[in-house]
């Protein structure tokens, strides 16, 4: 797996963390499932599938303890699901799933089944777990309903805290971004307080012409009529349909729901850095969560006297940082998932071409943005 860094690029002006993940917040564990089988013309229910799921695991505790969390919506032709008591409690009670349109369904049952299957199944204990999903049909079987419940436990047994894959693997394994092979990204920063923030993307949005890449127009040097379109071929075969992002974004700093949800608000200016723009058909989604106060909440719904909490929350004069943070992690978690995603083709022959890294650098060197 190639990433950004890999070709001598930089973009932004802070730190990464060690692993330059979401991973390098500690707590933070991601695993994935990717389905790749058949290749050919599309036969609904059989293939071929290109698809998957990514699961976010917040905190090793985050059943029993949650963690403050924010949401916030660029552009809302999309779903994820759970957000309606995010807001209302400021609480992430759940892992994080991410998958296909089709399949967000299949996803936020097996995320509740596996909550409860340990529990008594008397007892009143529910879930109202967060799934998310971006389109992935020019290349996946999206109507085969390919996603199913021991998948996502896979993607959970699977989750690790170490390095994160990245492209065309998990709930990325589909996806289209900025007309090349785009899907799963993640990135981190370190604020000079020491503070970190990490994303994880599932990046399916974007026009090629408007790509930027640290500000170079890269899109507009690499027309169509060098590297096609995945969305032309679709659209030569039926009506295209229309691509999104969710942003997973995790930070160790002390923030309070109101706070978080100013830091989820951020990622929508890392993607317009990398040139999105949260066009009409597509789901911009995105939530924040701290792990500052990890293990001082404590889940309502299980047995316990109600009692006073204390908690810590940093002084809104710090935040501005982790904005920064937010963004530029943003930003390179989308030229991750572009870099790391090698060529796909799909149901039909369609192909989504990779971001061919040679000539990438190429430009960005002609730009006077190439490697050091």
């Amino acid at each position: 797996m190639t990433r950004y860094r890999d070709l001598g690029l930089t973009v932004g002006q802070l730190p990464t963390g060690p692993l330059n993940a979401i991973t390098d917040v500690v707590g933070v564990r991601v695993g994935m499932t990717t389905l790749i089988e058949g290749e050919g013309p599309l036969v609904v229910g059989q293939g071929p599938v290109r698809t998957g799921v990514t699961v976010v695991v917040p905190h090793p505790g985050i059943v029993e303890h949650p963690l403050f969390a924010g949401t916030h919506t660029l552009n809302g032709n999309g779903e994820m699901t759970g957000l309606e008591w995010v807001r209302e409690s400021g609480h992430l009670t759940t892992p994080i799933g991410i998958t296909n349109t089709h399949s967000v369904g299949v996803v936020r049952d097996a995320l509740v089944s596996f909550e409860t299957a340990a529990r008594d199944a008397r007892s009143s204990f529910w879930a109202l777990p967060v799934a998310a999903e971006t389109y992935d049909g020019a290349l996946n079987d999206i109507n085969g309903m390919h996603v199913r419940t021991e998948h996502v436990y896979a993607a959970i047994e699977a989750a690790v805290d170490g390095p994160v894959p990245e492209g065309a693997v998990g709930g990325g394994t589909g996806m289209i971004c900025h007309e090349f092979k785009g899907g799963t990204g993640t990135a981190s920063r370190v604020v000079e307080a020491g503070y970190t923030v990490g994303a994880l993307v599932q990046a399916n949005h974007g026009d090629r012409d408007h790509l930027l890449v640290d500000g170079v127009p890269v899109g507009r040097e690499l027309p169509r009529t060098a590297i096609p379109s995945a969305w032309d071929e679709e659209d030569a075969i039926a009506r295209a349909g229309a691509g999104s992002i969710i942003v997973v974004l995790a930070t160790d700093a002390p923030l309070l729901p109101h706070q978080l949800g100013r830091l989820a608000q951020r990622a929508g200016l890392g993607i317009a850095r990398a040139g999105g723009a949260g066009s009409h058909s597509s789901g911009d989604i995105f939530l924040a969560f701290s792990t500052g106060n990890a293990d001082r909440l404590r889940n309502y719904k299980l047995e316990g006297p109600s009692q006073a909490v204390e908690v810590t929350m940093l002084p809104d004069a710090g935040i501005t940082a982790l904005f920064w943070a937010a963004i530029e992690a943003t930003e390179e978690a989308i030229l991750n998932a572009m870099v790391a995603a090698p060529t796909l083709t799909g149901r039909d022959g369609i192909t989504a071409h990779a971001l061919p890294h040679d000539d990438l650098v190429a430009i960005m060197t002609r730009y006077g943005r190439g490697p050091a």
